[in-house]
């Protein structure tokens, strides 16, 4: 069995020095780093599978640096935390944002050797159950057909590693399809590395993709981060041309060189991205093609809740269970009433309105079951009523008004596809002419682009 891999991260280098030398000769290999930057290139090097980490560095703190490593999902062993004046806040935080534990300088070799064995003993234990469990606890939830058919094609994909493109609406839960993708292939121990396209500019965007060299001293970007594992480009919409651009160049050579830096690296990723649909002609230039042919040899459809409304309840009990798990919320169950009520609701914010609607729910408390009238409180104040009409609420409304918006967007859309011309719609939804121009101006239908018919 290979010996396990412990990265000290501690700006004294006399502590730095004695970690090395006892835990080398408890059997351990040992990796050191003297502050945030050089932690991140020595995670990038070797995935280590514990990490010591000092709270009070002189550029990042210890508490940024993992909430740094939390945020993008690169948490994946234990990681003890080492301060010599630490305070209950600090260690609350830690623990909060994922920590194992946490230590108090001056250090106790035979307390941190305990640790140390209890942590990567933890960790050898989440990593065997992760292996065990990890289809049943990622594949996205949801018996009916088209989510059975979406699974199917990803488990079709998974092992290949083609670049795919997730598109859908905001909401829809493309990143846990992108992770599904990752954990049923080959790289699923490797990391899974989220780049937001709103969180890049012209400015940054070379140092935090390509990483950057320093003094000796590599930072590594998110290339680096992701090496061998995914780099998931969530939202292709928010990526603006000049990132586009230093993207294509990258793809194309297949490799890049960190900024200040003259040797090129290798680009080992798959590619998994994700936009809403259109999304080629959203920004104020039209999307890169050259770019787009390296993302999107394989496209998925993931679709809007409204689509699987069948899957609500199932979708219901699962959120459900999962916060009183995770948050320790009371539990409570959603009455037959409340169930159909949401099955034909349309979802405008997809997966996140509805698992914020149980967060909301469970969070408020109440009587154990949740019953209609308590659904139709939450649901008046959700939903604008300038939503196109397959995102309208009509259930909400009373007969007349529901009538009444649902003739006004089916105008509206119907006036658009006859490009404006008021005779062309009138022939196209079966009205006299005269009869459909009182209905327009009843409905407040802006019609004044016939004015050529």
């Amino acid at each position: 069995m290979s010996a396990t891999r412990i990265l000290v991260v501690d700006d004294e280098s006399d502590i730095r020095s004695t970690l090395r030398e006892v835990l080398a000769d408890e059997g351990h290999e040992v990796d050191v780093a003297a502050d945030a930057a050089q932690a991140r290139a020595a995670r990038a090097r070797h995935e280590p599978d514990l990490v010591l980490l000092d709270i009070w560095m002189p550029d990042t703190d210890g508490i940024t640096l993992l909430r740094e490593w939390a945020g993008q999902g690169a948490l994946r062993c234990p990681v003890v935390m080492m301060s010599g004046h630490g305070t209950v806040e600090t260690a609350v935080e830690a623990t909060r944002l994922g920590a194992f534990d946490f230590v108090e300088k001056p250090l106790s070799l035979a307390k941190l050797l305990r640790v140390v064995e209890r942590a990567l003993e933890s960790g050898r234990r989440q990593r065997l159950a992760t292996r065990a469990l990890v289809p049943p606890l990622v594949a996205p939830v949801g018996k009916s057909r088209l989510m059975q058919g979406l699974r199917e094609q990803i488990q079709q994909i998974a092992p290949r590693d083609a670049p795919v493109l997730l598109l859908g609406e905001s909401g829809t839960g493309r990143e846990a399809f992108a992770r599904y993708l990752h954990s049923l292939g080959p790289r699923a121990d490797k990391p899974f590395v989220v780049v937001a396209g709103g969180s890049l500019d012209e400015a940054n965007a070379a140092a935090r993709l390509r990483g950057v060299e320093r003094d000796g001293a590599v930072e590594a970007g998110l290339y680096e981060q992701a090496a061998g594992g995914t780099l998931y480009l969530a939202g292709l919409e928010d990526f603006v041309p000049a990132v586009q651009r230093l993207l294509a160049a990258d793809l194309d050579a297949g490799s890049y060189v960190r900024v200040q830096g003259r040797a090129p690296q290798p680009l080992v990723a798959r590619l998994v991205s994700s936009a809403s649909p259109g999304f080629e002609a959203q920004g104020s230039e039209p999307f890169r093609r050259d770019l787009l042919g390296h993302l999107n040899l394989v496209t998925l459809k993931v679709p809007p809740l409204r689509d699987y409304a069948e899957d609500v309840p199932e979708l219901l009990r699962y959120y459900v269970d999962r916060l009183v798990d995770e948050e320790r919320l009371p539990f409570r169950r959603f009455g037959v009433a409340a169930q159909n009520r949401l099955r034909n609701y349309p979802w405008p914010g997809n997966m996140g309105e509805l698992r914020n609607l149980v967060h909301r729910l469970l969070l408020l408390g109440g009587e154990e079951e949740i019953r209609l009238e308590e659904i139709e409180r939450e649901l008046a104040t959700q939903l604008p009523r300038d939503e196109p009409l397959v995102k309208q609420d009509l259930l909400a409304l009373p007969l007349r008004e529901a009538r009444e918006a649902f003739e006004r967007a089916y105008l509206q859309q119907q006036l658009l596809l006859c490009n404006g011309k008021v005779g062309q719609l009138a022939k196209r939804v079966g009205m006299e002419r005269t009869h459909l121009y009182r209905k327009l101006r009843s409905l407040g239908v802006d019609f004044r682009q016939s004015a050529d018919d």
